[in-house]
């Protein structure tokens, strides 16, 4: 498992356009595991803070309770209609709640959280694979490029 900045470390320009595919979106698509092992996909507005993509939000939300249960996810950008679809991005891996006080205030601090709204859930997320979809120069195929800790960044040309 790696941090994004493991990734920003070894694939600068993919990690570059991976964030530009999250930044791009406000709102995101996340798939967690239900208790019967069902998938369910669940709206939440992931920033990076600190460079990092952080996952928070309200305490009661069930996709929180399915972290805490199997901390496993994936995360998607969000995708444009197609006429201006430049590319979009997903994250899997692990996610870890994050409870001490000093680290939810720092993270609160530099994500401009108010003290009034300091009761939020929080995880840190454990990567295991980032993927960039993308389309050639042409706009004629997709280029889907994926990095995985230690097998590095793979492309597939799909016509």
């Amino acid at each position: 498992m790696a941090s994004f900045a493991d990734l920003e470390s070894r694939e600068p320009e993919f990690a570059a356009r991976v964030r530009a595919a999250f930044d791009a979106h406000e709102h995101k698509f996340l798939a967690t595991l239900r208790a019967d092992g069902s998938p369910r996909i669940s709206g939440i507005t992931m920033q990076f803070v600190g460079g990092e993509p952080w996952l928070a939000g309200m305490p009661e939300s069930v996709k929180f309770a399915d972290l805490r249960r199997d901390p496993r996810f994936a995360l998607h950008s969000g995708s444009s209609e197609p006429d201006a679809f430049s590319g979009d991005a997903k994250l899997s891996g692990r996610a870890a709640e994050v409870t001490g006080s000093a680290e939810r205030s720092g993270y609160a601090k530099a994500a401009g959280v108010p003290k009034a709204m300091m009761h939020f859930v929080l995880f840190r997320v454990a990567l295991e694979q980032v993927v960039l979809v993308a389309l050639n120069d042409e706009k004629t195929a997709l280029v889907i490029s994926s990095w995985r800790p230690g097998r590095g960044l793979t492309r597939t040309l799909r016509t």
